[in-house]
């Protein structure tokens, strides 16, 4: 009782941003669509870009990402199947893309800090590119196919900015350009700005959610499948791995299991908004997951502390 109440009151204070974010929108009628715009067009290419030219890349770290990128393909497209069979429009869509990957990034990130060595925290930022591939790849390919033809889908995904911004990334990175010092803290404060907006998304989006929002059908199934069925798989890859294939140091593990634990993310908001679709349903159910998981992270913690035994 004494480990998830520390655990409990450490991971407290990061959900005050959705009470900011909530009070904003009421309040000062700061509009939700153009945090989105920002978040999804300048902020998330700023600190991909930043990431990505810092990395040290080695054959070993290159693999880190491999792992949670092959978990979230393989739920999205396993569950949109099976979800197709519920629901005849994009909901299923919705659900598919939301529930393989987690707030890595605004959340994660900060838990990184919490319940990670310091040498493992640049890493865990790495593995997010894991997520960030899969948003603006598979995922958002499946949103955008809900709504848009294959070729418009592909074209959509082609003129992401955080794709660009990771390419061009990878190149200079190549060529062993280092980024000036006097430019280093705009993305620094890029950084902060995405973790403390990419929460307070969360909250503004509370304002004109309805009762006819709640689905109990649809965020049972999302409870499932995020905080079930994907610690579940990414618990079994960590087994397989350590068992029979040893890629990964027993270090990087914990790593891989943050990602599996972490609520809906509220890029899933983000997403919906610039893709026109239903964001009341998708805010409802990013806000309820992330309620949740401030008491499945510390028990999910807790659990992880017993598995590691088995590995």
């Amino acid at each position: 009782m004494a480990s998830f109440l520390g655990l409990f009151s450490s991971i407290v204070p990061l959900y005050f941003c959705i009470f900011l974010g909530s009070f904003s929108s009421k309040f000062l009628k700061c509009d939700k669509k153009t945090i989105a715009n920002i978040l999804f067009y300048i902020l998330s290419p700023l600190v991909i870009f930043n990431a990505t030219i810092s990395i040290n890349f080695s054959f070993e770290i290159l693999l880190i990402p491999v792992l949670p990128y092959l978990a979230s393909v393989f739920i999205v497209f396993t569950s949109l199947i099976i979800l197709q069979r519920i629901y005849k429009d994009n909901r299923a869509n919705l659900l598919a893309f939301s529930t393989a990957v987690g707030n890595s990034a605004y959340l994660g990130i900060p838990l990184a800090l919490i319940f990670l060595d310091e040498n493992l925290v640049e890493i865990f930022i790495f593995a997010i590119f894991a997520v960030i591939l899969y948003q603006n790849s598979a995922g958002y390919f499946i949103v955008a196919r809900s709504t848009y033809s294959f070729k418009e889908s592909l074209l959509k995904i082609l003129k992401l900015p955080s794709i660009h911004a990771f390419l061009i990334a990878i190149i200079l990175n190549i060529s062993s350009f280092k980024m000036p010092d006097s430019i280093s803290s705009i993305f620094l404060y890029a950084k902060g700005t995405l973790s403390i907006l990419g929460m307070m998304i969360i909250g503004m989006g509370l304002e004109k959610i309805r009762l006819s929002s709640f689905e109990f059908k649809f965020i049972g199934i999302a409870i499932f499948i995020k905080f079930l069925i994907h610690p579940f798989i990414m618990c079994f890859l960590i087994y397989l791995d350590s068992t029979f294939f040893h890629i990964y140091e027993l270090k990087y593990y914990i790593i891989f299991f943050i990602l599996s634990i972490v609520p809906i993310a509220s890029d899933s908001i983000i997403v919906a908004s610039v893709l026109n679709l239903n964001t009341e349903k998708i805010s409802l159910l990013v806000f309820i997951t992330s309620l949740i998981s401030l008491f499945t992270i510390p028990l999910m913690m807790i659990f992880y502390e017993n598995f590691k035994g088995f590995l």
